[in-house]
C-alpha cells in the first residue's frame, strides 16, 4: 500500500526542514561550492567520469564539513556595553564601548559583529575580530549622535562565526540591552530678577520665624523628644510651662511650570516645530530655576506632574521625563490649570503656551492672583508653518488678530506676556521675561524684536 503526498510530507517534512535550517548557515560562497559539486557529480555520473564525480563529492562535502564544524564548536562568550555618557542632550554625542570576552578554552575564529540600533540613530555599526584567544578580551567602540530626543534601546549584539574559508557562518545574539536617553537641549539662561517668587515653607508659612537673636525667637510648647538644650527659659518663666525654641523653617523659592503639549496648540513637524521649541524652553527654564534654588512643580496640560521615577536627582528625573514627552490629544488646558490651583499657585508661575481659544485665555488669566509673578511664553505657533499664507491666516502686526487679542487679555490680568515667533532664542526670551515690562511701548518693542528674529535667520 503506497503512501500519499500528505503522508510523505508529514514524515519527511521535519527532516527536510532541519536540513534546510542547517544549510541556511551557508554563505554565498558555500552555496556556490555546493551547486558546483552537484553539477560536477551529475556530469561525472552521466559521462562516466569518476574523477569528475570525485571532484563533485569533494565540493559538496567541503561546505557541509565547515558547517558541521561551526555547529559543534562551543564558544562561551560574554558581552558588556558601556555608554559614556548614558544621558545626552539633543545634538551631542556619546561613546559606546563593547567588551567581548572569550570564556571558553578554545580560540575563536573570525568574528563578525553587528550592534542593533533603532533606525533613527543611523546605520548599525559593524566590526571584525580576527581571533580571540582563550580568556581573551577585545573592546570595540563607536559614537552615537541623535537630533531627536527620546529613549532608545541599544542591542542586542549579534555575532557571526565564520570558518576560515568563508563557506559557512553561524549567527548568535547576546541578550543584554542598554538604553540611551536623549534629553532636550538645555540652554544656558541669563540670571534675571523676576520678583514675587518667595514663599515660606512648613510652620513658617503660618508665622514668621526670625533669626535676628534671642529676643525675637518664636517659642512653642515642649514636646516629648525635644532636645533640652533648645529650652527657652525666658519664655518658660513668662508662660509658666516649658517652652522650646521653634525650629527655623527657611524660606524657599517656589516655582510652577506649565507646558502646553496639545496637538492643536502647535504647528510644524520634527525638530523644527513649535512643540520642540516649547519643550526646549521648558527644560532650559526648569533647570535654570532648579539650579537657582527653586522648589519646582512641573505640569503638563493634563494636570500630571512630570517628575520622573528613580533615585536620580530631581533635575535628571525631570529631563528623563521631558525626553519622552509627546504631543497629547487633549482639547483643553483646564485640567492643567486645575492642577496648578491644587498646588496653591504660590511663587513664580511660568507657562509655555501654544495656540489658545478665547475661553482658555480667560481661564489662564484668572489663574494669576495677588502679587504672584506670572510669566507666559505665548508661542505664535502659526509662524512655524512653512507658508502661513496658505493656512488662511488673518495676519496683523506681530501675529494674527486673535493672537494679539490673547496677549492683550493676559496682560490686562497682570501676566508678563512674551510673544515668541519662529526664530526666537530661549535666552533672548528669558532676558525679556526679567525686564521691566510696565511701559507699553517697551512691550511693543520687545514683540517687534522677537518677530524680527524670525526674518533674520535666528535659530532655536
Amino acid at each position: 500500500m503506497g503512501l500519499g503526498d500528505a503522508e510523505v510530507a508529514q514524515i519527511f517534512g521535519p527532516v527536510f526542514g532541519q536540513v534546510s535550517g542547517r544549510l541556511s548557515g551557508l554563505t554565498v560562497r558555500g552555496r556556490c561550492f555546493m551547486a558546483s559539486g552537484v553539477a560536477c557529480a551529475a556530469c561525472g555520473v552521466l559521462f562516466g567520469e569518476r574523477d569528475l564525480m570525485r571532484l563533485g563529492v569533494f565540493l559538496l562535502a567541503l561546505p557541509v564539513l565547515a558547517l558541521v564544524a561551526l555547529y559543534r564548536t562551543r564558544y562561551r562568550m560574554s558581552c558588556t556595553r558601556r555608554l559614556d555618557p548614558a544621558r545626552i542632550p539633543v545634538g551631542r554625542s556619546t561613546n559606546v564601548t563593547l567588551r567581548l570576552e572569550n570564556l571558553s578554552r578554545l580560540p575563536t575564529g573570525l568574528l563578525l559583529g553587528e550592534d542593533r540600533l533603532p533606525y533613527i540613530l543611523g546605520g548599525r555599526p559593524r566590526f571584525v575580530l580576527d581571533r580571540v584567544e582563550p580568556m581573551g578580551v577585545r573592546e570595540v567602540g563607536y559614537d552615537l549622535r541623535s537630533e531627536i530626543r527620546g529613549r532608545f534601546p541599544l542591542g542586542p549584539l549579534t555575532i557571526r562565526l565564520a570558518d576560515p574559508f568563508g563557506l559557512a557562518e553561524l549567527t548568535r545574539s547576546f541578550t543584554n540591552r542598554d538604553t540611551l536617553v536623549v534629553t532636550p537641549e538645555v540652554v544656558r539662561l541669563p540670571r534675571v530678577a523676576l520678583g514675587g517668587e518667595w514663599s515660606g515653607g512648613g510652620d513658617s508659612r503660618a508665622r514668621s520665624v526670625a533669626s535676628a537673636g534671642q529676643q525675637d525667637v518664636a517659642p512653642r510648647e515642649y514636646r516629648d523628644g525635644d532636645d533640652l538644650r533648645r529650652v527657652h527659659w525666658r519664655s518658660t518663666a513668662r508662660y509658666g510651662e516649658l517652652m522650646v525654641r521653634q525650629e527655623e523653617q527657611p524660606w524657599q523659592a517656589r516655582a510652577s511650570m506649565l507646558l502646553d503639549t496639545r496637538v492643536a496648540a502647535h504647528r510644524g513637524e520634527g525638530p523644527d516645530s513649535s512643540f520642540e521649541w516649547a519643550v526646549t524652553a521648558a527644560a532650559s527654564i526648569s533647570v535654570h530655576l532648579a539650579r537657582g534654588g527653586y522648589v519646582l512643580r512641573f505640569l503638563d496640560d493634563a494636570g500630571e506632574e512630570l517628575a520622573g521615577d528613580g533615585e536620580a536627582e530631581p533635575e535628571s528625573r525631570l529631563l528623563d521625563s521631558l525626553a519622552v514627552v509627546e504631543r497629547s490629544g487633549g482639547t483643553s488646558l483646564i485640567s492643567g490649570l486645575e492642577g496648578l490651583r491644587r498646588g496653591g499657585g504660590e511663587g513664580l508661575l511660568v507657562a509655555v503656551l501654544g495656540l489658545l481659544s478665547p475661553a482658555e485665555v480667560q481661564a489662564v488669566a484668572r489663574l494669576r492672583h495677588g502679587g504672584t509673578t506670572s510669566v507666559a511664553l505665548l508661542l505664535d505657533a502659526e509662524s512655524w508653518l512653512a507658508d502661513p499664507a496658505q493656512e488662511g491666516r488673518e495676519s496683523g502686526r506681530g501675529g494674527s488678530v486673535a493672537y494679539q487679542a490673547n496677549q492683550a487679555m493676559l496682560r490686562a490680568a497682570g501676566w508678563r506676556v512674551i510673544p515668541v515667533a519662529r526664530g526666537a532664542t530661549v535666552p533672548d526670551v528669558w532676558q525679556v521675561a526679567g525686564a521691566k515690562l510696565a511701559p507699553r511701548r517697551r512691550i511693543d518693542a520687545v514683540g517687534g524684536f522677537l518677530g524680527a528674529a524670525a526674518h533674520t535667520g535666528g535659530h532655536r
